[in-house]
């Protein structure tokens, strides 16, 4: 198959152009020569793009997936510890999602005079750890 242009990668990929070149100076992708003044990228350039695409959803920094694809395999360990760490986040997230039902749909006149609410407002602030100053 032919090199595409950086302007077709980026159609293809979704993927703007001048993220594309930041990619290729972190690392992440490397372009195989040029056309004129355009980069030119193999077509599996997609593939990996997807997988950047992938590993940024997933909470990954840039660099972190940048060590990941460098080597032969990608850290299994490391993956395990990502999805470990989206389970917590899933698990705060519900709580969060069944206070907020719970204050839309309270019965209370005043939201603040609920019991139940004032403990989700209590944990709430508990992981904030919200000094005065801030307030």
């Amino acid at each position: 198959m032919f090199d595409i242009d950086i302007s077709e990668l980026s159609k293809r990929s979704g993927v703007q152009a001048s993220a594309l070149r930041f990619y290729e100076e972190k690392g992440l992708i490397a372009s195989t020569g040029r056309r004129g003044l355009k980069r030119l990228f193999a077509p599996q350039t997609a593939e990996r793009l997807a997988l950047i695409a992938l590993g940024r959803a997933s909470g990954f920094s840039l660099d972190e997936i940048a060590t990941m694809l460098d080597g032969p395999d990608i850290d299994r360990d490391r993956l395990r510890a990502k999805a470990e760490d989206l389970d917590r986040r899933i698990e705060q997230l519900t709580r969060m999602r069944d206070g907020l039902r719970h204050a839309a749909d309270c019965k209370v006149p005043q939201l603040m005079d609920c019991p139940h609410f004032l403990r989700i407002v209590k944990v709430a602030g508990a992981r904030r750890r919200y000094r005065a100053e801030a307030l």
